[in-house]
């Protein structure tokens, strides 16, 4: 599955309100609310949670996972927060400034693992996540994803 296909415009947010953890991966999980994917929102929100309790995802480099495997959903779904000032994610004694959401039904193990391996590998490159951290625009947003996937940058 390509991370591409799952970029949504109205699924990106570039400016996060929240400066605490919880709030601010409730704020990016509600862009996935309207997503025809979503079976039970509030049962993926507290899957999403529950997970985020047990192991911070926290990826370092400003970078964090929030994720759930869950029967809650139909289909696999992204949104992504950025936050210009940084949420302090407690639990990892870290500032994250960039907040990819990822839910995905049990059995699309595959696509979920190929989703996940794919985001880590283009977001390990400090040039990648600096255009991601400047992208004024959604669209440039996805542009910059979509060019590290194809490997053009």
């Amino acid at each position: 599955m390509q991370i591409s296909s799952l970029l949504k415009a109205d699924q990106i947010k570039l400016k996060l309100e929240s400066t605490k953890r919880t709030a601010a991966i409730n704020e990016v999980a509600q862009l996935v609310q309207a997503n025809p994917a979503v079976v039970k929102w509030e049962g993926f929100y507290e899957e999403l949670l529950a997970r985020e309790r047990v192991e911070s995802t926290c990826l370092g480099n400003e970078i964090a996972f929030p994720h759930a495997r869950t029967d809650h959903l139909k289909g696999m779904v992204l949104a992504i927060g950025r936050s210009p000032e940084g949420v302090f994610f407690e639990n990892c004694n870290q500032i994250v400034r960039l907040i990819f959401v990822i839910g995905t039904p049990k059995r699309m193990v595959t696509d979920y693992l190929s989703v996940v391996g794919g985001l880590a590998r283009i977001l390990k490159e400090p040039t990648v996540r600096a255009s991601l951290i400047n992208a004024t625009t959604t669209e440039e947003f996805i542009q910059r994803i979509s060019e590290a996937e194809a490997g053009r940058v």
